[in-house]
């Protein structure tokens, strides 16, 4: 019961933060590969880092926040923008070309593209004996 309170269910419960640390994914399928669509706007592509750890992506973002001053004749009644960063790791398929993977950010969208390997089980290959 502990652990469903702090799990991605009861994040956008009223009274939580909790879900706009961690920003909404798609992930999409098709015959030459899959995309994950990161919901990350506000951010610039520099803020970005996507890695690879042996069979994980790892996509993270960091954005330096600055103190923000209200002009000098106005003061804030309510501040709900907020920059922070993030990391979300995925689990790739044996499937996925590690050499191919592309990523581009456009509209608040971080875009991974993750081709599909070649399929090589009706290769034939020869192993020598030792």
């Amino acid at each position: 019961m502990i652990d469903q309170l702090f799990s991605r269910e009861f994040a956008g419960m009223p009274g939580s933060d909790s879900q706009s640390l961690i920003p909404n994914v798609n992930i999409l399928e098709a015959g030459s590969g899959y995309t994950i669509e990161v919901a990350a706007p506000g951010l610039k592509k520099e803020d970005f880092i996507v890695q690879l750890e042996k069979n994980r992506l790892v996509i993270s973002a960091r954005q330096k926040q600055d103190k923000e001053e209200a002009p000098s004749a106005a003061r804030y009644l309510k501040k709900e923008f907020s920059y922070q960063s993030f990391s979300r790791q995925f689990s790739l398929p044996e499937t996925v070309n590690k050499d191919a993977i592309k990523a581009s950010y456009d509209n608040g969208v971080l875009k991974v593209e993750l081709p599909k390997a070649e399929k090589t089980e009706n290769a034939v290959k020869s192993i020598s004996i030792a």
